[in-house]
């Protein structure tokens, strides 16, 4: 079967490579492209792990065909940061102890950083609804979703 070629941005660069039909953009992103920071958890869609944001919208990168992603923009957290600058989501994380084993960290700030591009001040159920496709078995969510306040800013309404 022939390699289809797919071009698209990743992390603000243009990147092409070539993929057999099938492949998932959590691998082309892992083996292909390099970038480690889209994890697998599940393969199936329910963890949350490999979130990446394509155009902007939150994404499972294991249930995303490589070749669809043609033309478009992909995000993911190793993305988020500018240079040694943590991106203020990540700063809030370390800050409020969101990450403890860090397993489903990279979803849950790629979950966050979708919400808090559309919704800068997001209520903390909004919070608790935009995480909810994120498993997380070590923090118990609450420091992750204070972080997230923390992150907007502490303008978030109860």
């Amino acid at each position: 079967m022939p390699k289809i070629p797919v071009q698209f941005r990743h992390n603000g660069r243009d990147v092409a490579i070539f993929v057999d039909g099938g492949t998932n953009l959590l691998v082309a992103l892992r083996e292909l492209i390099g970038d480690m920071t889209p994890k697998f958890g599940c393969g199936q869609g329910g963890c949350g792990t490999c979130s990446v944001l394509i155009d902007g919208e939150l994404h499972l990168s294991c249930l995303t065909l490589a070749e669809t992603v043609a033309g478009r923009s992909i995000e993911t957290l190793d993305g988020m940061k500018q240079g040694p600058n943590l991106h203020p989501l990540q700063r809030a994380f370390a800050d409020h102890f969101a990450a403890q084993c860090g397993y489903c960290t990279p979803g849950m700030l790629m979950a966050a950083k979708a919400l808090l591009d559309r919704t800068p001040a997001p209520s903390r159920a909004e919070i608790v609804e935009a995480i909810s496709g994120n498993i997380c078995r070590c923090t118990g969510y609450e420091p992750i979703i204070n972080a997230i306040l923390a992150a907007a800013g502490g303008r978030a309404s109860a």
